[in-house]
């Protein structure tokens, strides 16, 4: 496990054992759900959804960060959002994407999702 950033309890018991989640794998599942969402580029440092396995949780760091607060996961997240989409409505998808994906799959009760578009991107013709 990682000996840097968080680790996150998800479950503790005497008999079976505990199960703990890196901040790293929040990042990634937050990335993964973000770049899901039609309208989205890609993350901060041009990290697609294709290449979040590849390039793995540190090329995240740019696009995602989370930190736990009062027992709940936040997320921020800079995006890169494809021209000719609704900024808030490519937002509101991507935070839902986000905050059902982490808590579906680990348990882990998240506060809140901040969007920050950091660009537009422009196909040429």
């Amino acid at each position: 496990m990682s000996e840097s950033g968080n680790i996150y309890t998800i479950r503790e018991n005497d008999a079976t054992g505990t199960v703990r989640v890196a901040d790293e794998v929040v990042c990634v599942i937050a990335g993964l759900a973000a770049t899901e969402a039609k309208g989205v580029a890609s993350l901060a440092g041009n990290i697609t959804n294709s290449s979040i396995p590849k390039k793995g949780a540190k090329a995240l760091s740019k696009g995602v960060r989370v930190n736990l607060e009062d027992g709940k996961v936040n997320v921020d997240l800079a995006l890169t959002i494809d021209y000719d989409y609704s900024i808030p409505e490519v937002s509101r998808d991507v935070q839902e994407r986000v905050k059902s994906a982490i808590e579906s799959m680990t348990g882990i009760e998240v506060g809140e999702v901040n969007i920050r578009v950091e660009d537009v991107l422009v196909e040429e013709n």
